[in-house]
C-alpha cells in the first residue's frame, strides 16, 4: 500500500528534523516557487510547510484558549490562515516566515470569534471591545492575584468604564442556551429548562386594584365587609349569603349594589 502524499509531506519534515525550521521553510518554499515544479511536488512541499509549522497555530491558539470556542476549532482556524501565509509569502524578501504568518493566523482566529463565535449578532465594535476586556481580565488577574474591577479594566484598555460595562453587558450575548436543554434530575428523568420556567400569574393584573380597594374595604361597616367577603373571596351565592347572615336574598343584593357602587366611587375619586 504506498504512503498518501500528507504522509510522504510528514515524512520529509521528520527526515530533516535536525535542520532548523527556518532552513527547511527556505528550501521548501524554493522548491514550492521553482519553475520547473510539478503540480503533485508543490502540493507535497505545501503541505510539508503546514506540518512544519503546526506548532506556530498551536502556539497562536493557546492565546485564546478558555475564551469559549473549543480548543481544537481555534487550531483549525488558526490553520487557515497558515495556508494563506504560506500562498501569499515571498522569501525574497528577507522576512522570516514564521514573522510574516503570525498576524495572519491570530487575523484569523481573531475574525472566527468576531463572525462565527457569538450566538447573537451585535456590532464589531463591541465584538472587539469584549475580545479586549477577555484578555485584560487574565492579565489583571494574574497580576493583583484577584478578579479587576470595571475601573481597572478600564485603565488597562484605555477606554470609560461605561465602554468596559457594555463590553461586559454585550458578552451575553456571546453564547445562549436552549430552553429544550435538558439535566438529568435525583430520579433519573431529564428535565428541560422550560420546565422549570414559570407561567404569567394572571393575579398580577389586579395587583394595584386589589392594594388600592384594601384601606376602602377596611372603612366599610361589618355586614357589607362580610357580604363582599362571601360572595367575593368564599364564592358564595346570594341566596347562600342571606341564609347565612339571615336576611333577604332581595335584601342582600341591594346592599352588595350600593357597597360595590360606593366602592367604583372611591376608586374613581382616588385615581
Amino acid at each position: 500500500m504506498s504512503p498518501t502524499r500528507g504522509q510522504v509531506a510528514a515524512g520529509a519534515v521528520a527526515a530533516e528534523d535536525r535542520r532548523t525550521t527556518r532552513e527547511q521553510s527556505l528550501d521548501l518554499f524554493a522548491e514550492l516557487r521553482a519553475a520547473g515544479a510539478d503540480a503533485d511536488r508543490r502540493a507535497m512541499c505545501r503541505e510539508a510547510l503546514v506540518h512544519l509549522h503546526l506548532p506556530l497555530v498551536d502556539h497562536c491558539a493557546r492565546r485564546f484558549r478558555n475564551r469559549g470556542e473549543p480548543f481544537d476549532d481555534l487550531v483549525q482556524v488558526g490553520t487557515i490562515g497558515l495556508l494563506k501565509s504560506i500562498d501569499r509569502f515571498d522569501a525574497e524578501r528577507g522576512v522570516e516566515f514564521s514573522t510574516y504568518a503570525t498576524p495572519t493566523i491570530i487575523g484569523e482566529i481573531k475574525r472566527h470569534f468576531r463572525d462565527k463565535g457569538w450566538a447573537i449578532r451585535v456590532p464589531r465594535r463591541l465584538q472587539e471591545l469584549r475580545m479586549l476586556i477577555s484578555a485584560a481580565t487574565s492579565e489583571l488577574s494574574q497580576d493583583l492575584g484577584r478578579s479587576p474591577t470595571p475601573r481597572e479594566i478600564a485603565a488597562k484598555i484605555e477606554v470609560s468604564v461605561e465602554d468596559v460595562m457594555e463590553g461586559l453587558e454585550s458578552a451575553n450575548a456571546y453564547s445562549t442556551l436552549s430552553l429544550d436543554a435538558g439535566e438529568s434530575s435525583e430520579d433519573g428523568g431529564s428535565h428541560s429548562m422550560l420546565d422549570g420556567m414559570g407561567i404569567d400569574d394572571e393575579a398580577l393584573e389586579h395587583v394595584e386594584i386589589r392594594e388600592s380597594i384594601k384601606p376602602l374595604l377596611e372603612q366599610l361597616p361589618a355586614r357589607e365587609k362580610q357580604i363582599l367577603m362571601l360572595r367575593f373571596f368564599r364564592g358564595m351565592t346570594q341566596s347562600q349569603i342571606a341564609a347565612e347572615i339571615g336576611v333577604s336574598q332581595m335584601h342582600v343584593s341591594r346592599l352588595l349594589s350600593r357597597t360595590l357602587e360606593n366602592l367604583r366611587e372611591a376608586l374613581s375619586d382616588a385615581g
